[in-house]
């Protein structure tokens, strides 16, 4: 077909649909009458569609008298984005569609075909999108399978999608809660709505925010939590086959900027005033080829975050497989990070001095070092080269400092980060380019790396820039698989990889001549990279430890320890779905006794980082001192400190006259603790413990360690710590 007849014939078809789309904007109006809608219902959830539509037009959880969705006529279906090859922004839009199909196929399920739908822009476009929804005890299931029949890529579909987003009433708050690196943050949507820097307002119609706005981090779920209620939404894939969005959308927009206000009541200047909730799957769906979505999860629940992240905790129990953790790892431990060189060359450690800190590390009872720094560039330099730096030394020295310090009783974890490339290597200019990542439009990803040492890499002037590797190509796989056996070489017990849990914001490759055909989804592909790895430790080493900087609960069988950075406002969601996972916390300060607290409270291997992890673990006296003395009390009260379930505050209420912070355990005989803090810095505390149904309690510290009887009323120091135990 020439390009005059396709214009002509996508000319008629427009006009066909702009007459059907009257039609259908005629219909909406009417919108939830009786005999319109398909309804599903059990015991907790009632669900409406729109039987011309298919649209979303009620959804009401009839236990909490919460209608999700209320009015009819702001219905929505889907969207979908099939870019032209001069028009990028051509959608789809659901709601101007008309399904082939509106089937109930039983008192609990529905399956909704859309044809061939009318695009804004380009006519028809030859498609099929069936999706069913499923009602079953008190929770909502979305599938769908998308069949491209088009020469257009369709490159992202929000489905499910809702129209009119309510709170359980009109005067309670919306909170988004999201998981970033282990812990929990959340944004306001109702009564407020704020548009983030990240989603710019000038490349938006309505004020805008995402879940996953920038895809630096992946996250499978998000909570829209009301003060006593909540909806867990969950995109259930955890072999991650694509990037996937929580996006939420004030119409028509705010009061006022200064304060962010969702205008009150139904309308505002006579426009419908509602927030629209999609979940954006991003799938590039290729011309003549399928896929199948992510299942989505709508599940209400009762109760505050911590409700819905066991809706989170239930699932991951159907895929999560226990790792293998040393049984080192497993006992209570502390490290110390030190950096031998920067991305400047100070060269400050070499290999043949490291063994005194190994020493020292072995006579305070510090389990291990994070070596960083060690391999040829320094910290954020040379990479993904592994090879040691002359200017550090021989190979054989550190491979002798490592089997010394090991042989002291600490372990050696070498840190690495390989998927990135040192842009000033003649290695990359030479041949990893070929491995880069480049966006859609043939441009290479980058990143600006880090200032190290010198005002000029401290200004940002001459930082070691880096190319985003395409993890998805078989090849590079093999060549940082490669670089990693020179970490096995060397004999270390572990490493850490930083910055596992992204990829500098990218999300895709779209290079052709990868072994593939493009895009290429990167955090899909961590999972087969450290496979790889593994395999290769395994022939060497079975115990060898894999670490990394906060990594997505997808890598965390792989990447069994995660290393943080934790504050008083840390909300600890990873601790409370995986209590006994080895979390590990940076501590920096020179008395940092709060920083050790909070460790203690919340179950985090200390990781000591003097000097900003370049001095010696003696160096802070003050910090090492508390922080030997907390370890103490952990092993011994391991039963309630180390090895019990995590309860975060649940089960126990504390009211105190000052900052404090408090956690529950639930040890496995049934008795409980409660581990209380006090953040206050100069001046005592006095704390009630409420404990329903407690036995007898007893109460012991980091100075007085052995328990004496407590009625659970406690003065406790100023920037120290108790822990409250059933006898």
């Amino acid at each position: 077909m020439d390009r005059r007849t396709f214009n002509k014939l996508a000319g008629i078809t427009a006009m066909v649909a702009m007459a059907e789309r009257k039609e259908l904007y005629a219909y909406s109006s009417a919108a939830g009458a009786a005999g319109s809608e398909v309804v599903l219902e059990d015991e907790d959830l009632l669900v409406a569609f729109d039987k011309n539509s298919g649209a979303l037009t009620r959804m009401v959880r009839k236990s909490a008298n919460w209608v999700v969705q209320r009015r009819p006529e702001l219905g929505v279906s889907f969207r979908l984005l099939a870019p032209l090859p001069h028009r990028r922004a051509n959608f789809v839009y659901g709601q101007k569609q008309i399904a082939a199909t509106v089937e109930k196929l039983s008192p609990t399920q529905v399956q909704i075909v859309w044809k061939d739908p009318v695009s804004q822009h380009g006519g028809v476009v030859p498609l099929t999108l069936t999706a069913t929804a499923a009602v079953e005890r008190g929770v909502l299931t979305f599938r769908a399978a998308l069949e491209n029949n088009s020469a257009l890529t369709i490159e992202t579909i929000d489905y499910p999608y809702l129209g009119d987003l309510n709170p359980p009433a009109r005067d309670a708050s919306m909170i988004v809660e999201h998981m970033w690196t282990g812990a929990l943050s959340g944004d306001e949507v109702y009564p407020h709505f704020s548009n983030p820097g990240g989603t710019g307002y000038w490349g938006i119609r309505f004020p805008t925010r995402t879940v996953n706005g920038d895809p630096t981090f992946q996250t499978q779920f998000c909570l829209i939590q009301s003060p006593e209620q909540g909806i867990y939404v969950g995109v259930h894939d955890p072999a991650l086959g694509y990037f996937s969005q929580f996006t939420f959308e004030q119409h028509p927009g705010v009061v006022d900027w200064n304060d962010d206000a969702v205008p009150p009541g139904e309308a505002i200047s006579g426009i419908p005033v509602h927030l629209e909730f999609r979940v954006c799957h991003f799938v590039y769906l290729h011309p003549q080829s399928k896929v199948e979505l992510a299942p989505v999860v709508l599940h209400p629940y009762s109760g505050d975050w911590h409700a819905g992240l066991d809706v989170y905790k239930e699932w991951r129990a159907t895929w999560f497989s226990a790792p293998m953790i040393p049984a080192w790892v497993r006992d209570v431990n502390s490290w110390l990070q030190l950096q031998v060189d920067g991305a400047e060359e100070d060269f400050s450690i070499p290999y043949r001095d490291l063994v005194k800190y190994g020493t020292e590390c072995a006579e305070n009872g510090v389990a291990a070092i994070q070596l960083v720094g060690w391999h040829h560039g320094g910290q954020d330099g040379g990479e993904p080269c592994y090879d040691t730096d002359p200017g550090l030394g021989t190979w054989q020295e550190l491979h002798d400092a490592i089997a010394q310090i090991q042989a002291r009783g600490v372990k050696m974890i070498l840190f690495a980060k390989p998927v990135f490339a040192d842009m000033s290597t003649e290695w990359y200019k030479t041949k990893l380019y070929k491995y880069q990542c480049v966006d859609p439009f043939d441009n290479k990803y980058e990143s600006g790396s880090f200032g190290y040492t010198t005002p000029p890499s401290l200004t940002g002037i001459d930082r070691r820039r880096r190319a985003i590797m395409d993890v998805c190509c078989q090849e590079y796989r093999d060549i940082a698989t490669h670089e990693f056996g020179k970490i096995l070489a060397l004999g270390a017990q572990g490493w850490l990889f930083d910055e596992v849990m992204q990829h500098n914001g990218v999300a895709y490759n779209f290079s052709a001549g990868h072994g593939y055909t493009p895009p290429g989804f990167l955090f899909g592909s961590d999972i087969p990279l450290v496979k790889q790895f593994r395999a290769a430790a395994d022939q060497v080493n079975p115990e060898f430890l894999f670490a990394g900087e906060g990594p997505g609960d997808w890598l965390m069988p792989y990447y069994v320890l995660g290393y943080y950075r934790i504050g008083a406002g840390t909300r600890h969601a990873l601790r409370y779905i995986d209590p006994q996972a080895p979390l590990m916390a940076s501590v920096r300060g020179f008395n940092a006794r709060d920083e050790i607290n909070l460790t203690l409270a919340y179950r985090y291997i200390i990781e000591y980082e003097p000097y900003n992890f370049k001095g010696h673990v003696t160096d802070f006296p003050l910090t090492l001192e508390y922080g030997k003395r907390v370890d103490a009390l952990r092993r011994r009260y391991r039963e309630f400190l180390w090895d019990a379930d995590f309860r975060d505050t649940l089960g126990a209420t504390v009211s105190a006259d000052g900052d404090h912070r408090y956690a529950v355990y639930a040890a496995k005989s049934g008795k409980r603790a409660v581990v209380l803090i006090n953040l206050e810095q100069d001046k005592a505390i006095s704390a009630n413990l409420h404990l329903p149904n407690a036995a007898s309690l007893i109460v012991a510290t980091p100075e007085n360690q052995d328990a004496v009887s407590s009625t659970g009323a406690i003065s406790i120091p100023a920037r120290s710590a108790a822990v409250i135990m059933e006898s």
